[in-house]
């Protein structure tokens, strides 16, 4: 008789206790228009964002106005526009009050949103609206510049232009706005064809409209969101996320932290840009349909920028990824007065670090729970319980109605505890890539979700990412992951971040390079190689550790170990 799949008996069934529900029901909105009207409905005179400056400096917009603004808007794309359902429409703008009325409009439209990376170059922007058909953009007033070189490339006839000050009170805004033109000089000319947003919500307003009946068709299996890939491995793809996608994985985060989530009553500091999936899900999906208020902060970066937000509003809850959570923990007006009103904080993007977690809770009291996704599952995957045993240093269990393997190159599940490759199924897997049947093969076989991430379950079904697949390092035939060596690393408190990559090396076929920024900057190589004997085996060791001033990120802040790779390949063909 064969064995028993480890796998197929769902041990993490048994950390879910009483505090989250197994078997969820299908999501009872249709869409996302109609979760958010009735979130609007409920929640009407509730603020639902603020947007807060570096200075402090702040504009709210209540439920209510979120509702009827994003309305307008929708009536503005398919009534002056012309737009028809299923018409796609990139969204290319930072944390801001424009953000949630655009998108919302967009899908109430019946058309299809396109986040888009505003600091994205004018090649990367033509790119993604070409490949995406999209037929218009909605684009912040700081990056509209790039337009003029990106448009003639792309089938986007309509630009509607914003600022991240929209919506606040006229003394304020007009403030916010002369400060960022003249002062810091932050917006550009252009030469760019548009209509300001307040222009194109009052045309929509005066061309009337059904709205509902532009929505009320969707269904769980119409599409949403083309949601691109980082571009990491090739040409950014666009993942085809559905109304039904995403609303499963918002039921399935909820019903993960329901313990520590009460409806009606949460304060969500949002420093991860929304147009970025954990943030889109996590951060505006999840806490408006729970009613909470979303501080918006633009760019977190300098970190300093987060310090009105924090002392001036009663945050509940914080996302985040472990260089955001370092830099925080960095900053003596964040250790010194620490918010004492976190009930829990969650952490992914990339790999929390150990002594980033433990200083987080200290300082906080507040745990920092660590979770597992990828755009490709809406994102959401694996979470650590906030109730009951959790397990610090890995990725915790995977969400409700999902189901999670690890297996071998031939796509076999490994043992219990043996390392392979992890593949999800569940409600939240998206369709597919956008036009690219082959690429999308290639990643959902026999409808598991293969994500090129390599992890371990234990016996109680609580799982460990072991690193990128394409990631690990081969020395003498020996697996190194790079993951294990940057957390031993970073447990040096002379240590702010650390990046680790394999290079060529004639004797072991790859050698393990660490690249480190200092906290404290009399730490030399040779001290923090005592500090990895400790910790790390032989062949584990970094052979040799750079010193950097900074190390390259993604503008969600994770590591580009992808630039220190190309780094050395560019050396050496110099060299040759």
């Amino acid at each position: 008789m064969d064995a028993i799949c480890p796998y197929d008996l769902r041990p993490w069934l048994g950390q879910y206790g009483a505090h989250i529900r197994a078997d969820l029901p299908p999501p009872a909105a249709a869409s996302l228009p109609a979760m958010a009207q009735a979130a609007a409905a409920r929640y009407a005179g509730q603020t639902a964002f603020t947007t807060v400056m570096p200075n402090g400096m702040y504009g709210s917009l209540s439920y209510q106005q979120v509702d009827e603004k994003s309305d307008h808007f929708a009536r503005y794309l398919r009534q002056v526009l012309g737009l028809q359902a299923g018409d796609r429409v990139a969204i290319q703008m930072p944390n801001c009050l424009a953000y949630p009325v655009a998108l919302l409009g967009v899908l109430k439209a019946g058309c299809v949103a396109v986040n888009t990376n505003p600091l994205y170059t004018a090649s990367e922007m033509a790119h993604q609206f070409k490949d995406s058909g999209a037929k218009a953009v909605v684009v912040v007033d700081m990056f509209a510049d790039k337009l003029e070189q990106a448009l003639p490339q792309t089938d986007v006839k309509h630009v509607v232009i914003t600022r991240v000050p929209e919506f606040f009170p006229a003394v304020v805004g007009g403030i916010v706005h002369a400060v960022m033109n003249y002062w810091n000089r932050q917006i550009p000319r252009h030469g760019v064809a548009f209509t300001a947003l307040p222009q194109a919500l009052a045309q929509g307003a005066a061309a009337g409209g059904d709205v509902r009946a532009w929505w009320a068709p969707l269904t769980h299996d119409s599409l949403a969101l083309l949601q691109y890939t980082g571009g990491t491995t090739g040409v950014a793809k666009g993942a085809m996320l559905t109304h039904g996608n995403l609303l499963w994985n918002l039921a399935q985060m909820r019903a993960m932290v329901a313990s520590h989530l009460e409806d009606g009553k949460e304060v969500v500091l949002t420093a991860l840009p929304l147009y970025h999936i954990f943030a889109f899900t996590v951060n505006f999906l999840c806490m408006f349909e729970a009613g909470a208020r979303n501080i918006l902060v633009p760019s977190p970066r300098p970190i300093q920028n987060l310090q009105r937000a924090i002392e001036n509003y009663k945050i509940t809850w914080l996302t985040g990824v472990n260089t955001l959570y370092n830099a925080l923990l960095s900053e003596e007006w964040f250790t010194a007065f620490p918010p004492r009103h976190i009930k829990a904080a969650g952490g992914g993007g990339a790999a929390m670090h150990h002594a980033v977690v433990e200083r987080f809770e200290q300082v906080t009291g507040a745990p920092l729970v660590e979770g597992y996704g990828l755009t490709e599952s809406s994102p959401v995957v694996c979470f650590q319980p906030l109730n009951g045993k959790r397990q610090k240093d890995t990725i915790g269990i995977p969400a409700p109605m999902t189901d999670v393997r690890l297996v071998d190159d031939r796509g076999e599940p490994v043992p219990l505890g043996q390392p392979g490759e992890l593949v999800v199924r569940g409600p939240q897997v998206m369709r597919g890539y956008w036009q690219r049947p082959e690429a999308t093969a290639e990643v959902i076989k026999n409808g598991w979700l293969h994500t090129g991430d390599v992890a371990v379950m234990d016996a109680e079904g609580t799982f460990k990412i072991v690193d990128r697949k394409k990631d690990m390092i081969l020395v003498s035939g020996f697996n190194v992951y790079p993951n294990e060596i940057e957390d031993a690393l970073t447990r040096h408190d002379g240590v702010l971040e650390a990046a680790v990559i394999g290079v060529p090396d004639d004797k072991t076929g790859e050698a393990v390079r660490a690249y480190v920024v200092r906290r404290d900057e009399g730490l030399t190589a040779e001290a923090l190689m005592a500090h990895c004997r400790t910790l790390l085996t032989g062949y584990k060791m970094p052979a040799r550790i750079e010193f950097r001033d900074e190390l390259p990120k993604t503008p969600v802040g994770k590591i580009l170990r992808r630039d220190l790779r190309a780094e050395v390949l560019g050396a050496q063909k110099n060299k040759t």
